[in-house]
């Protein structure tokens, strides 16, 4: 086993509201992510997986509580002050290609000048000549297109920020890269170059890799383990290939997942997932499941690869 790059225990995250109300939007995540690893998160929108990426980076708004620990290597990322976030943790040790990534590029600059500068910050590149060729390579990578490097963010389609964003999150060969749905807006041939290109950033040097997203199709393509988030708490953690393939998934919501797929059942899983700020009591995903007994009025915990009081054994999936 190699060491792990990220250390997650216990991670939660509690917004305050008005009128003293909290909303539980990651509940005790625990999980590694090891060198040359990639660990895909997914789960439906609003259960917490970019709370989840936010905390990591001290990008939280103030009225969000942290606590447990989120190591890398020796520092734990939820103590860490914003000096050290901004100086030594951001672009350095952590990439992070963000979810909205025009909402993250300068407006007023062009995409080679923020790309110059990020490798004029982040590398050891110097000179002109240099560091433009540096940038036009980080362009390559993410497959975005030279001639529109000196275009500004306002001029890009949705899919060509996402590949701005993506080049620029390559620049620092950080240990640890956070792709937040890094492949929105994009053609399936651009997901399947991006998410390759992604695997080869982490297999040729080490470095780990937590993609979250939506694209089950990207995740199997990348991912060596996958972690389900419902409501707020990750409910399966195991590896891609059992996943995807045999047995596969044992947490009910998991295969439910699956079986949505148009190239599977393309069945939805029934309701609505849960308000965050109104948990029920025990397992949230109680009133859409059609394993549910009395006894899932108690919160599951994740023991071995899964938190569930009901979930699929190797006999129950092959019947």
């Amino acid at each position: 086993m190699k060491a792990a790059v990220l250390s997650v225990r216990r991670l939660s995250v509690r917004f305050l509201m008005p009128g003293g109300r909290r909303v539980a939007a990651v509940t005790d995540a625990h999980f590694d992510v090891a060198a040359g690893e990639c660990l895909a998160l997914i789960g439906e929108s609003g259960c917490g997986k970019s709370v989840l990426a936010s905390a990591l980076l001290g990008l939280l708004p103030a009225n969000a509580q942290t606590a447990g620990e989120a190591r890398l290597g020796d520092l734990d990322l939820l103590a860490a002050d914003e000096r050290t976030l901004a100086r030594t943790v951001r672009g350095r040790r952590i990439g992070l290609i963000p979810q909205s990534p025009a909402a993250h590029l300068t407006p007023v600059r062009t995409i080679r000048s923020q790309l110059q500068e990020t490798v004029a910050e982040l590398t050891g590149i110097r000179g002109r000549a240099a560091v433009r060729t540096a940038a036009e390579a980080a362009a390559e990578r993410a497959a975005f297109p030279s001639d529109h490097l000196d275009r500004h963010p306002h001029e890009l389609s949705g899919g060509l920020a996402q590949r701005a964003a993506t080049a620029l999150a390559l620049v620092g060969d950080a240990p640890l890269l956070l792709a937040d749905e890094p492949t929105t807006g994009l053609d399936r041939d651009l997901v399947d170059h991006t998410v390759d290109e992604l695997r080869r950033h982490v297999d040729t040097a080490d470095r780990a890799l937590l993609v979250i997203t939506h694209d089950l199709a990207a995740a199997e393509r990348i991912a060596d383990r996958v972690a389900v988030m419902y409501a707020g708490r990750i409910v399966e953690l195991t590896d891609a290939a059992t996943f995807f393939g045999t047995p596969g998934p044992r947490h009910p919501y998991s295969r439910g997942l699956l079986q949505a797929l148009p190239d599977r059942d393309f069945t939805p899983i029934p309701g609505m997932p849960p308000e965050l700020g109104d948990l029920p009591d025990g397992c949230a995903f109680t009133a859409r499941c059609h394993l549910s007994t009395a006894a899932c009025a108690a919160v599951p915990q994740l023991t071995d690869t899964v938190a569930c009081h009901h979930p699929y054994v190797p006999e129950d999936i092959r019947a």
